[in-house]
Parts: structure tokens; sequence; C-alpha cells
């Protein structure tokens, strides 16, 4: 990420158990507005020219380990594609090395590679800005229409600027409700529907059944599980470099004070779900746990090793009073194909059977972005046997549900808040009493990247 907020040893533990099953990064969608918004678009997206085309011209593609299998999968479907393959970080745990790079690339005239995957999806905010952005604007006649529209609604949101689409989602990693079936009927509760129901259940779980967990605030993350769920405008764009942050609207205050309301019962906890004293001390006892798709294989199956049977997700929370439930994200890898790419024909080729191909998609670790392929990966997922019940369903309700004013930008509400909250919440403060100073931090970071804030 384009940022220099140190990145807490939470979220670096979060990225090395995804390494083992796909990596996972920040999500944010670009949008616009307060209450329902859309993308930020300009009425005539100016027109893409191509550098002059190589036609069978070697491509170089840049990934990280994990989409590197993938890549060679393909070259070996398409041996007449010439493919120069390049390892890096994937920009996971806060690098910027792809932007660093282009930056070069872009004073010497040469060098930008034809593909690049980055595990940030904060990335298409600067992938696609300046005289001559890196990346190419796929819905120009780089990428078909008919392989756009069959992202899942809103999936591509993040990488859409001024009219234009600038990258393709690899992955999704929208948040559902997880809990633990076994847990849940020996204990006799009901799943909860709403967030009221949730906090109701969350004190009653304090009272009845002491030590046991439905939730964490702890992690990097848990802006993306709770905040982004509510609807808080934490960074909703309104235009081109501007965001508007109100940290003191009802719908970010209403989730600080649940979430705070069960703190301070001890059923949520203020650990992070990957620390070595989590994983000893309570992951036996995490009876709920809000949190994104890869959480089922990742963490309750490779992590705590809940045994098969037990795991079960539910649709995303609402509140009693919104129209409808809306959740966040927490991942979704992109793929850019480069603006300067000299034989744009192979380097949207590889990129669309990359984000779109049964034969990779169907068997990545995490849900895919593009429907046709989520099927076939929800298929492959019941066949583990591993969940209690079937988890299709409710991931695909849940992709369809991430609100869109939660915005991709050049800053990172991830190292924002280990840096600024979680230190709070540990020396005892409560989340309420910490929006102020996490505003300012917000702010201050945006305004610092050229952003004007609102």
């Amino acid at each position: 990420m384009n940022d220099d907020v140190p990145v807490s040893s939470g979220r670096q533990l979060r990225h090395t158990a995804v390494a083992v099953l796909g990596s996972v990064s920040l999500l944010a969608l670009a949008a616009c507005g307060s209450a329902d918004p859309t993308p930020t678009t300009a009425s005539s997206p100016a027109a893409f020219k191509p550098v002059a085309q190589q036609q069978g011209s070697e491509i170089t593609v840049w990934a990280d380990a994990a989409r590197v299998p993938g890549v060679q999968a393909y070259q070996k479907a398409h041996p007449d594609v010439k493919i120069k393959i390049v390892t890096y970080s994937g920009d996971a745990n806060g690098a910027n090395d792809l932007q660093t790079k282009v930056q070069l690339f872009d004073r010497t005239g040469s060098g930008w590679p034809d593909v690049a995957f980055s595990a940030n999806v904060n990335d298409a905010s600067w992938a696609s800005q300046g005289k001559t952005p890196y990346a190419a604007p796929v819905n120009q006649d780089v990428i078909s229409r008919s392989t756009l529209k069959g992202f899942a609604d809103g999936a591509l949101g993040p990488c859409t600027f001024n009219g234009n689409t600038y990258c393709l989602r690899n992955d999704l990693a929208q948040n559902v409700l997880w809990y633990n079936k076994k847990l849940l009927d020996r204990f006799g509760y009901s799943v909860p529907t709403t967030w009221e129901e949730y906090q109701a259940l969350g004190k009653k779980v304090a009272k009845e059944h002491p030590g046991y967990l439905v939730g964490t605030a702890g992690d990097a993350w848990s802006p993306e599980v709770y905040f982004w769920a509510s609807q808080c405008p934490a960074s909703t764009a309104t235009g081109a470099k501007k965001v508007k942050v109100d940290l003191q609207d009802a719908k970010c205050t209403r989730m600080a004070k649940l979430l705070d309301s069960l703190i301070a019962k001890g059923s949520v906890s203020k650990d992070t779900v990957f620390s070595a004293g989590f994983i000893k001390n309570q992951a036996s006892k995490v009876l709920m746990l809000p949190g994104p798709s890869w959480y089922g294989q990742v963490l309750f199956n490779s992590t705590i090793k809940i045994p098969k049977g037990q795991i079960a997700a539910a649709s995303p929370l609402k509140f009693e009073g919104d129209a409808k439930n809306y959740t966040g994200n927490v991942g979704g890898g992109l793929w850019f194909v480069s603006s300067h790419s000299k034989n744009l024909k192979a380097a949207s080729d590889l990129v669309t059977w990359m984000t779109t191909s049964d034969d990779y998609q169907a068997t990545a670790a995490t849900y895919p972005a593009y429907k046709k392929a989520a099927v076939a990966w929800l298929a492959g997922q019941k066949e583990t046997g591993y969940f209690a019940e079937d988890v299709g369903p409710v991931f695909q309700e849940a992709a369809e549900l991430v609100w869109p004013g939660w915005s991709a930008t050049q800053y990172s509400q991830e190292a924002i808040y280990s840096s600024t909250v979680i230190p709070a919440l540990n020396s005892g403060k409560t989340l309420t009493d910490t929006l102020g100073t996490w505003q300012t931090a917000i702010t201050d970071k945006a305004k610092s990247l050229g952003y004007t804030v609102n």
C-alpha cells in the first residue's frame, strides 16, 4: 500500500496464514454519495490510444508466489504465447513495490510489466491516474464487454474511476456471519438476523457461557467487517481525490456503541484471531465471528483446526430500520493490463483466463469474483465436506451485498486502525472514545496524499 503507517503484527500473521491458500488484502469500493452511493464516473471518458502493437511479442507478467502457478498453467495451456514470469511481493503486507517500480519505469520510459497482479485493492487508485496511467482501461476494447458483465455486482468497483475500468478482480472476500453450529445447538441459541439480535445474544452468551465469543475487534481489518457493514462513511469518495470522512455519523457511532457493549461484557475479544494467544486460549470458544469468506478454510480449518461438520455461515446482518443488509469485504486481488503493452491481445487474454477460467479459479483458494467461476468453486467447497451446511447460497448472496460507500484510496484503513484504534482499545479506551482520534488519523493521512477531505 502507498502508506507509511506501520502494519500490525496481527495483519502480518493474517497474511502468513493466507499465503498458504492465496493472498488476501484490504478491499475497498470506489464510490460517492452518502446513503447508497455509486461509483464516481465522468460523462465522457478519455479515449484509450494503445502504443504500436507487436503481435506475438513476449509479455512480462508480475505476480506473487501464490499466483505464479496459475500463470504457469496458462502458459502450459497456451504454448504459443511467449511469457516472462517475474515473482514479486504482490504488494502484500503493506508493500508498494509495483507503484515504486512503475514510477521508475515512467521516468526511464521502459520496463513496465505487460500484466501485473496486486493483492492490494488500493493500487487501482494510483494505477488509474496520471497523464498516461499505468493501467489500461480494459473496458475500451481491451477486455470483452460480456466478460466484464460476468463479474459479481460491485466487484469491479475498486477498478472503476472516471468512467473507466482499470483492472479485473481476482477474488472476493465478502463478509458473512460465521458460527459454530455444534456449539450454537448445544447452547440452544438461534442464529441472529439483525445486529440488535447479535448484540442481545452476545450479552446472553457473556452471562450464560462466560469466555465464549461472538466476535473480535482487535484485527486490523475490523473496520471492514463491522463499520463497512454499518455503512459508516469512514472514507467515501465524493470526487477525484476528494473523500468524506465522518466517524461521528450515526451509522458509525451505532456500531462503535454496539461493539463497546460486547467488549465490556467479554464476548467480543480485543485480540486478533491469528495471534498465538488467541489460537491457544480463545479459538475453541468462538461461537460466532463476523468475517470474510476466506475464514472458513484459512482460519477455522487450517489455523484453528475446528473439526469438520461444525462451522457454518449465515447471511450478513442488518440494523433494524435499515432497508437492507449490507456487508464489507476483506480481500480480493487485482489484475492489471499495462497501457504500455505492445501485445494487448496476449496480455488481456491471460488476465481474462486468470480471473474467469474454471481451469484455474474453480480450485483457487479464495472465492472468485467472476460469477460463473464462483459456482464451480462453491461446488468444490461442498465436496470437501468441511462445513456443517452448504455455504454456497450465503456466499453468493453476500457477494452482491458489499456496500459501495467504502472507497478505494491510496491510504490503508487497516494500517490506520492498527496504529490508532487497537492500542487505544488495549489501553482501556472504548471505540466510541476513540472515534475522534481515528477520524483525525484518517484525515491527516488522506491530506498528506493530496486528498481534499470534507
